[in-house]
């Protein structure tokens, strides 16, 4: 379906933008010169009426959006968290995305529960009421269960979704392809890889059977975590197109009046939020990849409480201690180090300079220190990294994708908190720990530790592959030169004297 049908859809894009006004507004909160913006209006002012019409009740570009579809929605939902790129209004506009959406009717929400359960919802449910959230993929009501006084969130599908996000993923990939035949030099971008992962992550947030095992593994690491909590999923009153979870009162941590009101510490909250996130990507591997305002609530007893687990991000540990030296260095000012990591881990081209890299890496990390964020352009930072990234030939990492959208995601939160926020300083004892833990001798003794019981998992094989490869060597003609025959024969030897050195880490660690 990708063809150039889907010119269409991207004319109508833009057609809609400027038919609800908000094609200005967007130019302006992202900050474009005067001449591209009046190109992109002279360009799409004849086009004008082929745009959607929206809702008219509201804001511009949450008009906009919203009748553009899920996708569309989906990216207006991190750009919520970040005013200090979007401006002020475009922000507040967009804050509705996250959980203010129109509801579909009652009914069609009770009819799919039904199906989906095979059993009427009144012989599960006592009550079940109108939407209390209402957000791109799905709406939640609020129900108590049949012969108790437990309170839970029924989660379900908007009607039609899955295929409302085939037709926008056709065209971002229409668009993608685009890119890279007409722009060369973006490829490094890798943008039909880019949209390929976020096709995956998007399909996952469809099936509310991975929902409710990620919210549960999610449960599972987080139980000792003070301050956060994560509702239980029931598994028996869930499928793939519902979801039930625990209920959990709490304000929106978007609903800062409110916040204030009730006497929470916002400037505590706003450093917890984002501490919690490091810890549970270094930590665990596992976090809440959409963690704007709509997904997090504030308990009465000061608890943050995490919601909608549909697109949760993965890191293996090989990654995590990368990332953990990244951010260790931009934290110490150790640039240096810093661009030995990405040399390391190949982020960077090896043919490019690594001492001009750090000097690069300077510029983007020392105007943050000793200045209070809000007088940071985070526009500008980031605009500074992607020049680097392109003169340095650096590809996008599909595996880090989530990872750096989320931190993006959870600054702004933080910072919507706390304006003053300084991220640096709060970040740097949760990833100090992990450091400490994970990088050094006790870290090397470990990783032995894990090699050798893998190897033993082989050792009975281990005879066996040295005979055949004697056997494979005696049969050549001419002797294996000794550039090839030594190393082979070393190999095997290292192989074992590792075998029995993890044996005996393994029962010391």
């Amino acid at each position: 379906m990708r063809g150039p049908h889907n010119i269409w859809r991207l004319i109508r894009t833009g057609a809609t933008f400027e038919r609800t006004g908000a094609m200005a507004i967007a130019l302006e909160g992202f900050g474009a010169p005067p001449g591209l913006r009046l190109a992109a209006r002279m360009l799409g002012w004849p086009f004008k009426w082929l745009g959607l019409r929206g809702d008219p009740a509201l804001p511009p570009v949450t008009r906009a959006l919203t009748a553009l579809g899920p996708v569309y929605i989906k990216f207006g939902q991190t750009l919520a968290t970040r005013p200090d790129i979007v401006g002020d209004e475009i922000a507040a506009q967009l804050m509705v995305l996250q959980d203010q959406l129109p509801p579909f009717p009652t009914d069609q929400a009770r009819a799919m529960v039904e199906a989906e359960l095979g059993l009427p919802v009144d012989q599960v449910f006592v009550e079940f009421s109108e939407p209390v959230a209402a957000a791109s993929i799905a709406q939640v009501h609020k129900a108590r269960l049949m012969g108790s006084d437990k309170l839970v969130a029924v989660k379900v599908l908007r009607p039609g979704i899955e295929k409302a996000f085939r037709k926008d993923l056709d065209a971002f990939y229409f668009a993608a392809r685009s890119i890279e035949f007409l722009a060369p030099f973006a490829r490094r971008l890798r943008p039909m890889d880019v949209i390929t992962h976020f096709e995956g992550v998007v399909n996952g947030e469809l099936d509310l059977r991975l929902e409710s095992a990620a919210a549960s593994e999610f449960a599972v690491n987080t139980a000792q975590d003070q301050g956060f909590q994560v509702p239980a999923p029931l598994w028996r009153l869930s499928g793939r197109r519902v979801m039930t979870l625990d209920w959990a009162e709490g304000i929106n941590l978007a609903d800062l009046a409110a916040i204030d009101g009730a006497g929470h510490d916002r400037k505590a909250l706003g450093a917890r939020v984002l501490q919690l996130f490091l810890a549970h990507a270094l930590r665990d591997g596992l976090f809440h990849a959409d963690m704007h305002q709509g997904n997090l609530k504030v308990a009465a007893n000061g608890d943050i409480i995490a919601y909608d687990f549909g697109i949760m991000g993965r890191i293996d540990e090989y990654t995590r201690r990368v990332y953990a030296e990244i951010l260790m260095g931009f934290i110490q000012r150790n640039y240096a180090r810093v661009a030995e990591v990405h040399f390391e881990a190949g982020y960077v081209p090896a043919d490019r300079d690594m001492a001009a890299f750090a000097s690069a890496l300077r510029a983007v990390g020392e105007p943050i220190f000793g200045m209070e964020a809000n007088r940071i352009s985070m526009a500008k930072l980031l605009s500074y990294l992607f020049e680097v990234t392109e003169r340095f030939g650096m590809e996008t990492r599909t595996e880090l994708i989530l990872l750096q959208r989320t931190m993006v995601v959870v600054e702004g939160v933080a910072r919507s908190l706390d304006p003053n926020i300084n991220i640096w300083q709060v970040a740097g004892p949760v990833v100090q720990s992990y450091i400490s833990r994970n990088v050094g001798p006790m870290a090397v003794l470990r990783d032995l530790g894990r090699t050798a019981q893998v190897l033993a998992r082989f050792g009975p094989k281990l005879p066996r592959m040295m005979e055949d490869m004697l056997i494979r060597q005696a049969a050549v003609p001419q002797p294996l030169p000794r550039h090839r025959a030594v190393p082979l024969f070393w190999a095997v030897i290292g192989g074992a004297v590792l075998l029995a050195a993890g044996l005996w880490l393994g029962r010391m660690i």
